[in-house]
């Protein structure tokens, strides 16, 4: 699975996945790593282990080192598109020179696995354990027959050549390869949390798309109890007119005005019914009470009351007529700040604050911090996603943040201009 070069937060710009230097050294890698197993492969015995420690002085040909040297150089370049050629090259010059750089190099990416490639990685052992038999079983040979033991040593010479040959193969073979399947392990929990984080995010994002869609959904029934109930007296009193007035042309325009009504009526309902519907179509009942305004407020802060949380209200500016949509959406506003503060800080002393303005309504919900931090709760965050809407909708706004005391505030200012009233002539 292949990820798009994210920024990592921490990081400063030129080491970012996405950076020319990063780029840069990745390319040259596999470049380096060839460079680097040529190079050190010439610090070697140059003789067979089995003769490593014999004594005697190695003269191979020169055009065998090379060619060795070479092909470990070219098999550790081509190690991200295979490691079959750097694994056969290592242990074939391990076995005719004792070159040590390209079994180190092979070991690792045997317990690393395949660069780029944490899902499929390979198998590890099979390299592990042909290795560590083609390094331990010759050294320690040599180690037995050669001049690097003698008789009467202590625990003896068995026992000194087994030390050495474990010794050689924990050094060449089994430290590069614990390290490699530690760096393996890494990557495949990093994939995973990478993996983990997406989906999370993911889910996140369609929590949030339906928060926003059942506040939309129950905005439209609002809406539609509201409207469909003015636009029908509306209707009505226009039929009456249309009936009992005198004067054709103000009968007509009464007749035009029920009609369009009507036509009003059916499009509202045809519009905002494909809103409702999915409400219907889970089995649901749609809410038939009517939508709570201001003057039910104090019974909302008597329900929190009761549950065990100290709430008082304020309030300030003088009271004036406001549009029963602003009283709605002020409602829902505390109504959601008392839940956040029930859900995420407890039983702590609260303060609703109403503030009348000369057009506007200024709605505050402040919280005291809590004794000790809240474990966090799944699925937070989304009721002030769809608060946001409705008073987004509203034409309003809503800010939600923490006090540097450790409370919270949600504080949200909604348009409340006053229905216009005008005279009608006698």
């Amino acid at each position: 699975m292949e990820h798009s070069a994210a920024r990592v937060p921490g990081l400063p710009s030129w080491l970012q996945p996405s950076s020319r230097l990063r780029r840069f050294a990745h390319w040259l890698y596999p470049f380096a790593l060839g460079c680097g197993v040529t190079t050190l492969s010439f610090v070697s015995p140059w003789r067979p282990p089995i003769f490593l420690f014999d004594g005697m002085s190695a003269d191979p040909p020169w055009a065998l080192v090379a060619l060795a040297m070479l092909a470990a150089g070219v098999s550790a370049m081509f190690i991200r598109r295979a490691r079959w050629p750097l694994f056969v090259v290592s242990l074939l010059a391990w076995l005719g020179l004792t070159m040590m750089a390209a079994v180190f190099v092979a070991a690792y990416y045997a317990g690393a696995g395949r660069p780029g490639r944490p899902h499929d990685p390979g198998r590890a052992w099979p390299y592990f354990l042909v290795a560590s038999t083609l390094v331990g079983l010759p050294v320690g040979w040599s180690a037995v027959h050669g001049d690097l033991l003698y008789e009467g040593m202590t625990g003896g010479v068995i026992v000194g050549g087994t030390f050495t040959a474990l010794f050689w193969v924990g050094m060449t073979v089994g430290l590069p390869f614990v390290f490699g399947l530690w760096v393996r392990a890494r990557r495949q929990v990093l994939e995973q949390l990478r993996d983990r984080a997406e989906r999370l995010e993911r889910e996140q994002h369609e929590r949030a798309e339906r928060a926003r869609s059942e506040e939309r959904r129950r905005i439209a029934r609002e809406m539609h109890d509201v409207v469909a109930h003015r636009v029908a007296l509306m209707v009505l009193h226009a039929g009456a007119l249309e009936v009992s007035t005198a004067d054709p042309r103000t009968a007509e325009e009464a007749a035009l005005i029920r009609t369009t009504g009507r036509e009003a009526m059916q499009e509202l309902r045809e519009v905002l019914g494909m809103l409702r519907a999915p409400d219907l179509a889970d089995g649901t009942v749609p809410e038939l009470a009517p939508q709570p305004t201001l003057a039910d407020l104090d019974r909302l802060l008597d329900a929190s009351r009761a549950a065990g949380l100290p709430v008082r209200r304020v309030d300030e500016g003088q009271p004036r007529e406001v549009p029963l949509s602003a009283q709605r959406t002020a409602y829902r506003v505390v109504q959601e700040a008392l839940t956040n503060v029930a859900k995420h800080a407890g039983a702590v002393p609260t303060t609703v604050t109403l503030r009348h303005e000369p057009h506007g309504l200024t709605v505050s919900v402040d919280n005291a911090p809590p004794p000790q931090p809240a474990p966090p709760v799944p699925d937070s965050g989304l009721g002030l996603v769809g608060l946001a809407e409705r008073v987004a909708l509203a034409g309003g706004s809503v800010q939600a943040r923490p006090r540097l005391d450790g409370g919270f505030t949600v504080h949200a200012r909604i348009p409340a201009d006053p229905p216009e009233i005008r005279a009608v002539p006698a």
